[in-house]
């Protein structure tokens, strides 16, 4: 699962941003949680930009916007079977670049939070989007799209954002050609280093956006794929 995340304005993410062809330079965003506006890169038409979403998908057809279903992250297993996100995963597909994220995993008896970064480049997770017209003007919001973690990943949780390497983000953009329920973008594998590094627990409270709630608070654990 992903429910917190941070975008910060530094040289990897820049490179990333560019790699997608996306010539700009994003506000720092720090602690983003589910509802509050997230950087959403799409292509429409053959025309890539980057543009804020509310992170909390409201399919076009919904009645109204809501809380009821916990649609910030859709389950890579129903994207071609959920009425709200199989026509996004046909042809709505964007990418969420970011940072780090943010997991928490039981210890001692409270929730400890810990960041996940990759030191050597920003993160580039699989989003799908959809756009709301009933209201005074139209709404985009977005998902993001998580799988069964792999081995080393579950001793912190069971699932894990979709981070895209750099051929699986052309293919996942690119809404001109389907991705099938099964392709091996969806495998259960850890594509890149990763690590892994305690947190204050300050940082679960959403509201704490200063930077210091990302200071490390113990050693780093590094996850390498297997060869």
């Amino acid at each position: 699962m992903c429910g917190r995340f941070n975008v910060i304005d530094n040289p990897g993410l820049q490179q990333l941003l560019r790699d997608l062809g996306v010539d700009l330079q994003l506000p720092s965003g720090i602690n983003l949680a589910p509802t509050e506006p997230i950087p959403l890169v799409r292509e429409i038409a053959g025309e890539r930009n980057l543009e804020f979403a509310r992170w909390w998908l409201t399919p076009s057809w919904a009645p109204a916007v809501d809380q009821k279903y916990a649609m910030f992250n859709a389950r890579s297993e129903t994207l071609a079977s959920s009425r709200a996100f199989r026509h996004p995963f046909k042809c709505q597909r964007g990418l969420v670049p970011m940072s780090s994220f943010i997991e928490w995993r039981p210890e001692g008896g409270v929730k400890q939070p810990w960041m996940i970064t990759c030191e050597q480049q920003a993160l580039a997770v699989a989003a799908l989007w959809d756009v709301w017209e009933k209201g005074e003007a139209p709404l985009l919001s977005c998902t993001l799209v998580t799988t069964a973690a792999p081995d080393e990943f579950v001793p912190w949780h069971a699932r894990m954002p979709l981070l895209l390497g750099a051929d699986e983000r052309e293919r996942w953009l690119d809404n001109a050609h389907p991705i099938a329920a099964d392709d091996r973008i969806f495998r259960r594998e850890l594509k890149m280093p990763l690590h892994l590094q305690p947190l204050s627990r300050a940082v679960s409270n959403a509201r704490n956006k200063d930077l210091q709630v990302l200071q490390g608070t113990g050693d780093v654990i590094e996850l390498v794929p297997a060869q």
